[in-house]
Parts: C-alpha cells; structure tokens; sequence
C-alpha cells in the first residue's frame, strides 16, 4: 500500500471510532426519578424491575428548598447519613450521570431519608 493510502485508511479508521464513540453515549437512557410524582417520598421502590447501565442519567424533579439529592455511599444510604465528601444537588431539576456499580441516593432533610426517600442503583 501507497503511504498516501495508509494516511487515508488511518483517517477512515479514526472517523469509525468516533461514530462508535458517538452512539454510544446515544444509548444512554434518561430516567425521571420517581416518575411523574418525581423525588419524594417512598420512592425506595422506584428501581425495581429497571435495568441501569453507567451513563444512564437520572433526573429528580422536586420543590428547591423542600428537598435535595445527596449522592453518597452505601453507609450513608444505610444510615441516612450525608458524609463530608458527599455530592450534594438542591436546583429541584438535577441530572446525575449513573457510574458503573452501587450509586446510593438520599433526601438530607429530617426524616425524609427514613421515611423511603432514597433509592440504590446498581449500574451495569
């Protein structure tokens, strides 16, 4: 081969994996938390029969100043505790990109965590 077809092959090959790149992030999936009652409570239940892959991305809808998503680990989902490195969203329209593995969520307000608003996710 002509190393001016070399150069001409390795661009069609880079294009390839750009296009391939591309449609996979198309794949994501958006979820609304909660569904049309969007992030409140007893929503615990809400990932039951959902398959997550990382990139999904979820969105929780609520009132800004009656709730916020905390995004911490699988201590702080069991124990209704926010820890100091936890991610904390209060817009009342946040989108979170899932990350492969455990993704554990909970509402920091009093009693809203213990009262089944909070939801774990394990993404493929």
């Amino acid at each position: 081969m002509a190393p001016q077809g070399r150069g001409s092959a390795i661009v069609v090959l880079v294009l390839l994996l750009g296009m391939l790149l591309h449609c996979g992030n198309v794949l994501a999936a958006t979820y609304t938390v909660g569904d049309a009652g969007g992030w409140t409570f007893n929503v615990v239940g809400w990932p039951n029969g959902k398959t997550f892959r990382a990139g999904d991305v979820l969105v929780f809808n609520y009132g800004p100043g009656e709730h916020d998503v905390n995004f911490v680990n699988q201590q702080g989902y069991d124990t209704c505790t926010v820890s100091s490195g936890a991610k904390t969203y209060e817009t009342g329209s946040d989108r979170i990109k899932l990350v492969k593995g455990k993704n554990y969520f909970i509402c920091s307000f009093p009693g809203h965590c213990t009262n089944g608003m909070k939801i774990a996710i394990n993404a493929l």
